[in-house]
């Protein structure tokens, strides 16, 4: 069902290239686009199903059209193979499922971003080995994750384009004798460019799979690591952030609980997304050249996961935006030890040597004579004082460009007029 609508547009595009060769009249193709951008608004309102002892999606759609129509809809299949319907359908599901994931994405980013700057002087302790280090803050924190988006884009970007390709005309893999224009159904569909050898059209079945779900999973990765970044940062021993009570959970015999639930649900759905690359290399990395039916086992989790994560991402930004942040957190005498190198630092400046001032600061620490120097003066680029928000910002809107969604969306929208 997922690939209804994207059935139906390549059906839309395939069958006005059939009238251009000269395979369909004109009259023939007006009555197809009219029953099936009916069936299309069918299938936007939820009205479209697969009936009892009907294949397929793409099945059903060509029985509605030859009930509705008699013989004339027969010939839409004129000219390609399921091998090749397939493959248009899984694309433009996979084009348009990772705009949504990309949408997601740029919404979240910003979210961060205007956290980063919100909360850039709440300093808290950075973590090495887990064992305290040095100061970070808040600024930082969320200005990390930001720009762990933004190269996230870059991976999308590329998966994108591998996917933004047009397999059509390539048949069962191997072409057709028919005087078929794929360029043309290249531009009706807003495709970038075509897959141009027929034989690797259908090779990229598995292979585009396999490259966009690297994708979605470095997207996961980072949903991942900053869930678990949430559920330690509310752990009582820290107790550096904390949600409304509405947004967790508590415990059917511990009243004090306050669980992180949503973020633990985050961490688990983005760690079984990174695991689906592997899953896809494992069902396709024996197979030879040409169609196996191994590949349809491909779409059982590969589908469903853009839209885990885009729920991932959606609850990740609710619940940001309720968060309390602690103020003043490295007031505590515990973590007077994390500016100890600010003050091997100030020695270096006051004109000591590195190692010298090095020692010098050890020992103060182990004879109990060190004093903490609460002032941080980091200004380097990407430092606490200097976060660099503005040009991570370009960066992530320079890639976001170059996606190009408009164009698709002409495309589709001309389609369907």
């Amino acid at each position: 069902m997922m690939l209804a609508e994207f059935d139906v547009l390549g059906s839309l595009a395939h069958t006005a290239m059939l009238e251009s060769v000269g395979l369909l009249t004109r009259e023939e193709l007006d009555t197809l686009h009219q029953a099936l951008k009916q069936i299309h608004t069918e299938i936007k309102a939820g009205l479209f199903s697969i009936e009892e002892g009907v294949e397929d999606v793409h099945s059903q759609v060509e029985l509605l059209l030859t009930r509705r129509l008699g013989e004339v809809g027969k010939k839409i299949h004129s000219g390609r193979s399921r091998n090749d319907q397939v493959l248009l359908d899984l694309k433009l599901f996979t084009r348009d499922a990772i705009e949504q994931v990309v949408l997601g994405v740029k919404t979240l980013f910003e979210q961060l971003i205007q956290q980063a700057d919100q909360y850039k002087n709440h300093l808290l302790p950075g973590y090495t080995h887990l064992q305290i280090a040095m100061p970070s803050s808040f600024g930082l924190w969320f200005g990390a994750y930001a720009e762990s988006l933004a190269d996230d884009l870059n991976m999308l970007l590329a998966a994108y384009k591998i996917a933004n390709k047009n397999p059509l005309g390539s048949a069962a893999g191997y072409g057709s004798s028919f005087p078929l224009n794929r360029t043309m159904t290249t531009s009706l569909l807003g495709f970038d460019d075509l897959n141009y050898n027929v034989v690797y059209a259908q090779m990229g079945r598995g292979k585009t799979e396999k490259n966009v779900a690297s994708a979605i999973a470095s997207v996961a990765y980072t949903l991942s690591k900053m869930a678990m970044d949430v559920t330690l940062y509310m752990n009582q021993n820290f107790g550096f952030i904390t949600f409304p009570d509405e947004l967790t959970t508590g415990s059917s015999i511990m009243p004090h609980k306050k669980n992180p639930d949503v973020f633990e649900l985050i961490r688990a759905k983005c760690n079984k997304i990174q695991a689906l690359p592997n899953e896809i290399t494992l069902l396709c990395n024996n197979l030879p050249s040409g169609y196996h039916r191994d590949l349809q086992i491909i779409k059982e989790n590969f589908l469903p996961a853009f839209s885990d994560l885009i729920d991932c991402l959606n609850l990740a930004g609710y619940m940001l935006k309720h968060i309390k942040v602690k103020d003043g957190i490295l007031n505590d005498d515990k973590y007077k030890y994390l500016f100890s190198v600010e003050v091997v630092n100030k020695l270096v400046l006051d004109g000591m040597p590195f190692r010298d001032a090095y020692k010098e600061v050890g020992k103060m620490i182990e004879e109990n004579r060190f004093e903490a120097q609460h002032q941080v003066k980091h200004t380097h680029e990407g430092s606490i004082g200097n976060l660099c928000l503005e040009e991570i910002k370009v960066q992530f809107n320079e890639l976001y460009q170059l996606f190009n969604f408009d164009k698709v969306a002409y495309r589709i929208n001309h389609l369907l007029k």
